[in-house]
């Protein structure tokens, strides 16, 4: 039985691409259509999903491990239907184990499981657009305070054993571009700034681009901060929204090379990374 797959996906601004907002068309096509083929939701769904979100950050692998989980709108300032959003998925109190023990055998420290921690927006948003019959169990995991690319490569090379298991594995941050400073003035219009950005950002992409497809994955990654721009695209210690990619990056299998896709948003180039899967344009 082949590997599950393995995808490093960008799930937007908050609640936005549940509100139809026009700067995340692209993206929510992808988590429509793009998505649901790679992870085979059609013909044969994984028996979990592990969901390693940017948006709970801890000291040590923490892990979701109830059998439901509340929801937590954690963003402010959206419309009355953006806190009555529903995702009634399972979690899998026996995966979450799993990965505990996983964890452990990789000599990571501290792993925690949480039975009560409610599901943040990295989980609901976008597995709402690519699974609304919220049927998949999930299970989601931490990033860590520290960003340290080791730990997370790590993280990510003792999830790699559950794949065999039929345990997809997704990545939800923003990894080409997550700077809030700059998103908010872009999104005001400021083309000038804009138009810079999405300059810096070309050469980004690429960069992580040849990181990520080439020989040297975790040298690469380990030594992210020096590509260029990157403290333009993730904030010195605002980098949770790259965290996932580099966990994704560490579950690869050591023969398989990554594909991509790109999406849209204010006229940056998104990129999604993946393995396994089907290949998709």
């Amino acid at each position: 039985m082949p590997l599950a797959p393995v995808i490093a996906l960008s799930h937007g601004g908050g609640p936005l691409p549940l509100l139809g907002d026009p700067d995340h068309k692209t993206i929510v096509y992808s988590l429509q259509h793009r998505v649901p083929k790679i992870l085979s939701l059609a013909t044969s769904p994984p028996k979990a999903i592990i969901l390693v979100t940017a948006h709970w950050s801890t000291a040590a692998p923490t892990i979701s491990a109830g059998a439901r989980h509340e929801l937590l709108y954690d963003y402010g300032g959206f419309p009355k239907e953006a806190y009555e959003v529903k995702y009634p998925a399972p979690g899998h109190p026996q995966v979450a184990q799993q990965i505990a023990a996983a964890f452990e055998r990789e000599g990571l420290t501290g792993v925690q499981l949480d039975p009560t921690r409610p599901w943040d927006h990295g989980v609901f948003v976008p597995m709402k657009i690519t699974r609304p019959e919220a049927d998949v169990p999930i299970v989601q995991i931490s990033v860590l305070q520290d960003e340290d690319p080791a730990r997370h490569l790590r993280m990510g090379r003792a999830l790699h054993a559950l794949r065999a298991d039929n345990i997809a594995i997704v990545g939800s941050g923003f990894a080409s571009f997550h700077n809030l400073r700059t998103m908010m003035a872009m999104r005001g219009g400021r083309s000038a700034e804009k138009e810079q950005v999405i300059g810096y950002s070309r050469a980004w992409n690429k960069a992580l681009t040849d990181v990520v497809t080439g020989e040297h994955v975790w040298r690469g990654l380990e030594g992210w901060r020096a590509l260029p721009y990157a403290d333009m695209m993730h904030p010195p210690r605002g980098g949770e929204h790259f965290m996932p990619l580099i966990v994704c990056a560490g579950a690869k299998a050591p023969e398989e090379k990554a594909k991509w896709y790109v999406d849209e948003y204010l006229g940056v180039d998104i990129y999604t990374y993946y393995w396994g899967g089907e290949e998709i344009e």
